[in-house]
């Protein structure tokens, strides 16, 4: 072979593979061939968890509980009946040998003490309006908890679709290399061809891990937003389809999660802690307290009600049958008011006032530390979504363009006789990683998003209403 039919041969392996490159820039990044039938969007996930979560039917039974409870609170205790033979003779037992001998009927009715029927009923109904926000609560919660479980999910799949979408790039690289290797051209040394086959076999050693993980995250999302298990409760409507379907696959592109209040995040100035106290009353889980707080401060009025006595009420109704000389005798009536004097129960009843007081400051010490706690939650969580939104516009803005902009002048001064191979592996691979680092950065950025809009909520249906991304996400290059 002659020196020119060698040059013109390597001229056309580098043209095939700088056209390659070209295609590969071309394309969106495939994805990973998950052979599912459905798409599970973020909307659809988040509303499924909330639907089908047990805690919430256990919950609204034990409303249904307590507001039964509520009812029978409020009634007065029922009537004792007594029936009596009185004053009977004993050697005789006969009814009519003694005047005094009479057939008794009375009933009692006791009265319970000052208004402590209509406290009790009021107590029981506070403690059971608590309930529907322990749900909006929970609820709250479980949205959060599936946010992070498919953003999870989503990082790997979208992951594997970055690195797929690399991999032909660097089996042409590794082609390029054996090529020009076999026809002793070029600065292509041994080495160069091992470390090819090398980020090769890195690569699908990465693939192997991150399938795994997505396997792993799939399963998490799907037992999380599955309704299996509702058929252990009697309660149908939330029960629905228990029919298990496969694992699910998710949309392609990133939804971006409209930020609630974002006034105060996107600020750099400090939010002072009145101010987010205007935001959090109405959040379900304070909500929650103050009634429990309310439904304390009636057991203190009801303990007071203990200073006052129980009265009860007996009426009866003798009848007398005839005497011996067979004359009739006058029936009796008897009524009878009866109370309870509390000369002994003044230290007794003061300490159970005063532990319904202290019952009610320890309720109220709950509240102001969940206050502290959001207040808390939402100072560490604006922290991080700031230094998230500062580091994805460095990365959108500057280092993504300039790791393509490098890669793409490594290959060029390679193609052009100009350039080392190991310098176009490791600019290829900084690419690859930076973009696999930005889409970190994207997803985190949304998993704090929906941590901040739970502390706003009043109802759990608005922790999240997304957006598709307006741009391309992470690793398409366009």
């Amino acid at each position: 072979m002659t020196n020119l039919s060698v040059y013109f041969k390597s001229v056309r392996i580098r043209k095939i593979v700088t056209k390659g490159f070209l295609i590969y820039l071309a394309l969106p990044a495939s994805g990973q061939n998950l052979n599912h039938d459905r798409v599970l969007d973020l909307v659809t996930a988040v509303s499924a968890a909330q639907a089908n979560d047990p805690w919430l039917s256990g919950n609204q039974h034990s409303q249904d509980a307590v507001e039964s409870l509520s009812v029978a609170a409020g009634s007065l205790p029922d009537p004792r009946i007594s029936v009596e033979f009185a004053n009977l003779a004993v050697d005789t037992l006969d009814f009519d040998q003694e005047d005094m001998s009479q057939l008794k009927v009375g009933v009692t009715q006791v009265f319970p003490r000052g208004d402590s029927l209509a406290l009790r009923k009021k107590q029981l109904e506070l403690i059971g309006s608590r309930y529907p926000y322990q749900r909006e609560t929970r609820k709250g919660q479980v949205g959060v908890t599936t946010v992070q479980l498919w953003f999870d999910a989503y990082e790997t799949q979208e992951s594997i679709a970055i690195i797929e979408s690399s991999r032909a790039l660097f089996e042409q690289l590794a082609d390029l290399a054996q090529a020009s290797y076999s026809s002793a051209l070029g600065r292509i040394r041994q080495h160069d061809i091992v470390r090819a086959q090398l980020e090769l076999t890195r690569l699908e050693d990465r693939l192997t891990v991150l399938k795994r993980r997505n396997q792993t995250n799939l399963h998490r999302l799907s037992e999380q937003v599955n309704n299996a298990f509702l058929d252990e409760y009697d309660d149908k409507s939330l029960a629905g389809n228990s029919e298990t379907t496969s694992l699910p696959r998710l949309p392609r592109k990133m939804p971006q999660i409209e930020m609630h209040n974002s006034n105060l995040f996107t600020s750099r100035a400090d939010v002072t802690p009145q101010r987010l106290f205007a935001y959090f009353r109405d959040h379900p889980a304070l909500a929650a307290i103050e009634k429990n707080i309310k439904a304390s401060e009636t057991g203190i009025d009801l303990a007071e009600q203990k200073y006052k006595p129980e009265w009860g009420v007996n009426a009866s109704y003798g009848y007398r049958g005839e005497d011996s000389f067979g004359k009739d005798r006058s029936d009796l009536i008897s009524v009878a008011v009866s109370f309870d004097l509390l000369l002994f129960a003044s230290k007794r009843l003061d300490k159970e006032v005063q532990s319904a007081v202290s019952r009610t400051e320890s309720i109220k010490a709950e509240k102001w530390l969940l206050l502290r706690k959001l207040v808390g939650s939402f100072e560490t969580n604006r922290a991080s979504l700031l230094w998230l939104s500062q580091r994805q516009e460095l990365y959108r803005s500057e280092l993504l363009p300039q790791m393509h902009e490098q890669a793409e002048a490594s290959l060029t001064a390679y193609t052009n006789d100009d350039g080392d191979f190991a310098e176009v592996v490791r600019a290829r691979i900084a690419e690859l990683n930076a973009s696999i680092d930005a889409l970190k950065i994207d997803v985190e950025r949304q998993k704090t998003i929906a941590q901040l809009n739970y502390l706003f909520i009043k109802k759990a249906k608005n922790l999240i209403a997304t957006r598709h991304h307006p741009i391309a996400i992470a690793g398409e290059v366009k």
